[in-house]
């Protein structure tokens, strides 16, 4: 009878990459964990089709695909937030649509974007790290004493910095996975820790001062380090200033967590370790070692935007940084990355940096009173995972 299911055999395993590009629009973690491993429906496993064909190769419409992706809630948004600012402009020159205004919001996107995107990839995966803000102030801090008290030379300098930061990020997700505490009271204490180091440390090793700086010119390889993480590039009338290197780092960290959430078997861990870590271990991912990673990962990022920092200012300053980690996280879940884990988007995390980045620009060129930034991005917040819920639903029924 036309349309009636029947059932049909298959063997051997499912194909890796085709979940794998599911996996990427935030694929049903079993989905993804199968196809992490190469595991697929066993010899003589019944596969439901309807009218002689697997339902798994029905066509899928546009809409359908759409709602499927994590990022499109972010991407209307960020639209929408573009066009409030660019019909609310009131500079002289309506510079909101021009280069400086785009040199503008995209140098405040891409701080907190460097950071959004391997947040978002660690909400994915099911924890959270609340030290995140605080670490590019420590690593910063780290940078600048090696460099200015210690006399370092600033490419060793930087590779301390970084290894500093692994090793905050090793030992956030060891202690996460080992001893089964939730990752907010870990790195929650992490953060105050290192917060209190921060302040107590830098007043005892710099007689008093909360900013540590480099004075005179003698301090080998900082000018070809500002080259790299510090400088502006595309200077021109438009924009005297350039656009900042940072945009491109930016644009980078993007372009590869992209890549690993849709082209990895990583990318199918990771995905799988946040919608069921149990089932993922049963089925032979290594959540272990994907958590501990993932950790690592946002923790090197900080030490990238504490070195980019460093560079630009050739300063630090205690407490630099406290309380941006709220802003990664909300970049990360205006971009569609869900508080259970499981489902998200390293582009719709990019692209809720975006968002906070045109805030707070906008505002200002808007010429309205700075002291309503937070109200505005609290409202931003809630439509956008009000939005988001609605477009998982969506989704979600769009696979049954």
């Amino acid at each position: 009878m036309e349309g009636k299911p029947t059932a049909a055999r298959t063997s051997g395993p499912a194909a890796g990459p085709a979940a794998s590009s599911a996996a990427d629009q935030g694929a049903d973690p079993q989905v993804a964990q199968a196809a992490g491993q190469g595991v697929g429906p066993q010899a003589g496993a019944v596969v439901p089709t309807i009218a002689g064909r697997d339902e798994r190769l029905a066509p899928i419409s546009r809409v359908t695909r759409a709602l499927q992706r994590p990022e499109l809630g972010a991407l209307l948004g960020a639209a929408a937030i573009f066009l409030i600012f660019a019909t609310t402009d009131s500079t002289p020159q309506h510079l909101w649509l021009t280069q400086t205004g785009v040199a503008a919001w995209s140098a405040q996107a891409a701080f907190f974007g460097i950071m959004a995107v391997p947040v978002g990839l660690l909400m994915i995966g099911g924890e959270f790290d609340l030290s995140a803000g605080v670490m590019t102030g420590a690593a910063a801090i780290v940078m600048a004493l090696l460099v200015g008290r210690l006399h370092w030379n600033a490419w060793a300098a930087i590779a301390g910095t970084f290894a500093f930061a692994a090793a905050i990020g090793l030992l956030n997700g060891f202690v996460v996975v080992k001893s089964k505490l939730p990752s907010f009271i870990v790195t929650l204490a992490t953060f105050f820790v290192l917060r209190g180091t921060s302040v107590g440390g830098v007043l005892l090793l710099n007689h008093g001062s909360t900013e540590v700086g480099v004075t005179g010119t003698a301090h080998p390889g900082l000018e070809s380090a500002k080259t790299i993480f510090g400088n502006s590039l595309w200077a021109s009338e438009s924009v005297r200033s350039g656009y900042q290197i940072a945009v491109l780092w930016f644009i980078g960290v993007t372009a590869i967590a992209a890549w690993i959430l849709a082209r990895t078997t990583f990318g199918n861990w990771i995905f799988a370790v946040g919608g069921d870590a149990n089932a993922a271990r049963n089925v032979g991912v290594p959540v272990t070692r994907t958590k501990i990673l993932l950790f690592l990962a946002t923790a090197m990022s900080a030490g990238l935007v504490g070195i980019i920092s460093f560079t630009q200012a050739s300063s630090a300053v205690s407490e630099q940084g406290v309380g941006y980690e709220f802003f990664y996280i909300i970049a990360a879940v205006v971009g569609g990355c869900l508080l259970t884990g499981g489902y998200g988007s390293a582009i719709g995390a990019a692209l809720g940096a975006c968002i906070i980045g045109m805030a707070f620009e906008g505002v200002i060129y808007a010429g309205w009173d700075s002291s309503w930034d937070f109200t505005f991005l609290g409202v931003v917040l809630f439509l956008a995972v009000v939005v988001n819920t609605v477009i998982y639903r969506r989704a979600l029924k769009a696979r049954r």
